[in-house]
């Protein structure tokens, strides 16, 4: 398929491109920087913001589908629903459907599926703007009329890809501290780019 990835220079953006890559899809990599990102066979570059709408339009005219992996830039908080707007307002212009957005345990609902550490400590205490930030764009992809599904992995970590992880979409399943490798939540990613059974809902991903 024909991909396209924002977000592409941060870790779970370079475990989609390198999962992306090695199945062979052709992967578009929409960066600020392009000299972060070494040119590989299959892998297209281009340069330019999410903030930028005619960028993004440009970008995802003729992809099959757009994933996201956008996260705030160094604390820089504000410009990310911005961008998660314009890749609504491109895809629905382009006629592409498919979206698939990582976002964040303890986004909406999913805050009470967590521990009492989690809850009552990291979430309000370290990263309450992050979250605030992924529920604003969380909304803008639900009133979309795309075929979107939203990601909610655990605690980031390194890690090898294991495809062995609970999908959870029952937000009155505990989960406590979750946590998830970057290459299981790449893995997620590419193996529902055409499947339904998660269409439209938001998923929570830990071990």
């Amino acid at each position: 398929m024909k991909l396209l990835v924002f977000g592409a220079t941060g870790k779970t953006g370079r475990a989609l491109l390198d999962q992306g890559l090695a199945q062979g899809h052709a992967v578009t990599a929409f960066v600020r920087n392009p000299a972060a990102l070494e040119p590989r066979p299959g892998l297209t570059i281009v340069k330019g913001d999410v903030s930028d709408a005619s960028a993004v339009d440009r970008a995802i005219a003729g992809q099959e589908s757009v994933l996201s992996a956008l996260g705030p830039r160094g604390g820089n908080y504000g410009v990310l629903p911005g961008g998660v707007q314009n890749i609504v307002a491109a895809m629905s212009r382009a006629g592409v459907k498919r979206l698939i957005h990582v976002s964040s345990y303890g986004v909406g609902d999913s805050l009470a599926q967590m521990g009492w550490v989690s809850r009552k400590i990291v979430a309000p205490l370290f990263l309450r703007k992050a979250l605030d930030e992924k529920e604003i764009e969380e909304g803008i992809i639900r009133a979309s009329g795309l075929e979107w599904i939203v990601v909610r992995p655990g605690g980031l970590e390194d890690g090898p890809r294991t495809g062995v992880y609970r999908c959870i979409t029952d937000p009155n399943v505990k989960v406590g501290q979750p946590r998830i490798a970057r290459a299981d939540v790449a893995d997620f990613i590419l193996k529902n780019l055409v499947d339904e059974r998660f269409l439209r809902q938001a998923v929570g991903l830990t071990y």
